[in-house]
C-alpha cells in the first residue's frame, strides 16, 4: 500500500526535485493546507458535467504538464499566457487560488463570460472590498462596481500559516456568481466613470469629488463644470440631494440614479 504524503510535504518534494526556489516578490506562496484546499473543491460542488477555469495552478504548466503525462489525465487542457490578455475556453464554473496582483482586473474579465460559480482565492483585504457595505470602511469603487455584476458570498477565511511561503496578509475564499443585469451597456459606462470619478475623493461630497475629478467624466474646465452642476441642481432638487451627499454615503442605486441624470453632459 502507497503510503500517502501531506500536501505540504509533496509540495516540498515536488519543488526540491525540480530545483524551484520561491520568490516571495512574485507571489510565489502555494497553498499546502489539504483540509482548506478539500474546502474549496468541496463549494465548487463539481460534477462530470462542469468545465472548469483555474488561474495560476501552482508551482508551473512544465511540471504540471508532467505530471498530467505521468497519471494519463486526459480531461486537462494546460494554457501557457497571461491571463488577464488570453482568450478563454469556454467553460461554466472557476475554481482558482488567484494570483493577488491580478485580483481586479481578473475578476472582471471574468465577469464578461457567461458561467455558474466561481469559488476564488483572494487577498482578504480586497475581498473585504468586493463586498463593502455603504459608509464603511470597506465600501469602495470595487464595491460600487461589482454591485450589479455580481453576488458575492464569503466562505472562509485562509491564515497565512496555510501557504508556503507564509504571506504577511490574511486570504478569503469567496463564492462569487454573476448576477442577470437590466442595466444596458451605454448606461453602465456613464456609471463606471462615475464610480471612479467619485471613489477618488470618497470622503468628500459627490459634488466636489466630481469637480476635483473631473478629467474622469470628460471636463478639463472647472467652471463650466460647476456652471452645468448648478444649472442641473436649479432644475432638478433631486440631483441637488445626491450631489450634496458624500461619496461613502451614496448607495450602487443612488450612484446609477445620479449618473443618468447627468448622462448628457458626461463624455
Amino acid at each position: 500500500m502507497t503510503e500517502r504524503i501531506s500536501l505540504a510535504k509533496e509540495t516540498k518534494q515536488i519543488l526540491q526535485e525540480n530545483g524551484i526556489i520561491l520568490n516571495k516578490n512574485l507571489g510565489q506562496n502555494y497553498l499546502i493546507d489539504d483540509f482548506k484546499r478539500k474546502k474549496i473543491i468541496e463549494y465548487a460542488n463539481l460534477t462530470k458535467e462542469d468545465t472548469v477555469l483555474e488561474i495560476g495552478p501552482g508551482i508551473g504548466t512544465n511540471i504540471l504538464k508532467k505530471r498530467i503525462e505521468k497519471e494519463k489525465i486526459d480531461n486537462v487542457e494546460l494554457i501557457n499566457g497571461d491571463a488577464v490578455k488570453v482568450d478563454f475556453p469556454e467553460f461554466n464554473k472557476i475554481v482558482s487560488n488567484l494570483p493577488y496582483q491580478i485580483s481586479s482586473p481578473i475578476s472582471f474579465k471574468f465577469l464578461k463570460h457567461d458561467f455558474d460559480l466561481a469559488i476564488l482565492m483572494y487577498q482578504k483585504e480586497f475581498a473585504d472590498r468586493m463586498n463593502g457595505k455603504v459608509g464603511t470602511k470597506q465600501y469602495s469603487r470595487l464595491s460600487a462596481m461589482l454591485y450589479f455584476k455580481a453576488n458575492i458570498k464569503f466562505l472562509t477565511k485562509v491564515s497565512p500559516e496555510s501557504f508556503i511561503p507564509s504571506p504577511k496578509v490574511d486570504s478569503s475564499v469567496v463564492e462569487l456568481k454573476p448576477k442577470e443585469s437590466k442595466i444596458a451597456d451605454a448606461d453602465f459606462k456613464i456609471y463606471s466613470k462615475v464610480v471612479k470619478a467619485l471613489f477618488q475623493h470618497r470622503n468628500k461630497k459627490a459634488r466636489n469629488a466630481l469637480i476635483d475629478s473631473r478629467h474622469i467624466i470628460g471636463f478639463k474646465d472647472k467652471k463650466e463644470l460647476k456652471s452645468i452642476l448648478n444649472n442641473l441642481e436649479d432644475e432638478n432638487p433631486r440631483i441637488k440631494e445626491l450631489l450634496l451627499e458624500r461619496t461613502i454615503n451614496l448607495s450602487p442605486e443612488n450612484i446609477m440614479e445620479l449618473s443618468i441624470l447627468l448622462k448628457e453632459h458626461i463624455n
